[in-house]
């Protein structure tokens, strides 16, 4: 018994243990959403020869004359680029088409207006939901390293399942809202960022996995406590179904022994009565004893 209360426990700990570190992970990457935006390619110049606009055939004839009307002859897709961009919760990254590397700025300042109570009520909720998993873990691994009564076991084992499970239902939520305020940002959101095709990424991938490992382990917790509070009830059940039999045999032996007891005294008591009474009956006398016959052989005749 104690030996599968350890295994479960350190499976719920384990689990605990991967969903903290996959929502502490997702919270702080930016890869929840990520994929193309369309922008119109640059003007080519001295560092930008490749994928850019050439008008007149010169590098420099854009820079020395800014007067002067330039034409393309690329037309339709040919003049724009599809940059690939990655979004988190705090920001949204981009590839640089001017120069290596990427600029980011700050997803809560592009969401529309109307969203941004929903975009800071997940931020709440992740940070809660992290709050609430470090609480359970902590309960977990209390319950599993010092924790030398079963009582106080059993106690722990429950508020960790409590907490745990809260803190699943609040990793949804906000998961829930994040989605939908991204959504609504690409439709709503500025010009120069709205994407042309875009996907879940890794991040947002780790934050549901997050959420499952959170309430596998407040499954199996619960399942615990509950396993273990019905060992201890059908323990006590059959130890108290022996008690009352052994009582019920000592019982039937003490009444038996009694009656036998009893018994045995009340034929002695008869057997004394009676020696008793036979000692005090009278003895007759030769003659009395003639007498008797003699009249007895008369009402014979009589009869």
């Amino acid at each position: 018994m104690k030996t599968n209360r350890r295994c479960r426990a350190l499976l719920a700990v384990s689990l605990n243990l991967m969903a903290l570190l996959f929502s502490t992970t997702a919270f702080i990457t930016t890869h929840w959403c990520e994929g193309t935006q369309r922008v119109p390619k640059p003007s080519c110049g001295k560092e930008k020869k490749t994928n850019c606009l050439n008008y007149s055939g010169n590098e420099t004839a854009n820079e020395t004359n800014q007067n002067v009307v330039h034409y393309s002859w690329e037309t339709g897709d040919d003049r724009f680029l599809f940059r690939y961009f990655h979004t988190g919760i705090w920001y949204s990254c981009e590839e640089n088409i001017n120069a290596s590397g990427e600029k980011c700025r700050s997803f809560i300042d592009l969401a529309p207006a109307s969203e941004k109570g929903v975009l800071w009520l997940s931020v709440v909720s992740e940070v809660l939901y992290i709050m609430l998993l470090i609480v359970g873990f902590s309960l977990m691994c209390l319950e599993l390293f010092h924790s030398s009564s079963v009582i106080d076991g059993l106690k722990l084992n429950a508020f960790a399942a409590v907490f745990t499970v809260l803190s699943g239902l609040l990793g949804m939520v906000a998961h829930m809202m994040y989605t939908q305020v991204f959504q609504v940002t690409v439709s709503l959101g500025p010009e120069d960022w709205r994407p042309h095709s875009w996907d879940y990424g890794w991040s947002f991938c780790l934050a549901w996995g997050s959420f499952t490992c959170c309430m596998a382990a407040s499954v199996t917790t619960l399942n615990s406590y509950t396993k273990t509070v019905i060992e201890f009830r059908h323990k006590r059940k059959i130890f108290e179904q022996g008690f009352r039999e052994e009582q019920n045999f000592l019982d039937q032996e003490a009444i038996k022994y009694f009656r036998e007891r009893s018994v045995q005294t009340v034929s002695r008591s008869v057997e004394v009565f009676m020696d008793s009474a036979s000692l005090r009956k009278p003895r007759l006398s030769p003659i009395s004893a003639h007498v008797g016959k003699v009249s007895e052989i008369r009402r014979e005749d009589v009869c």
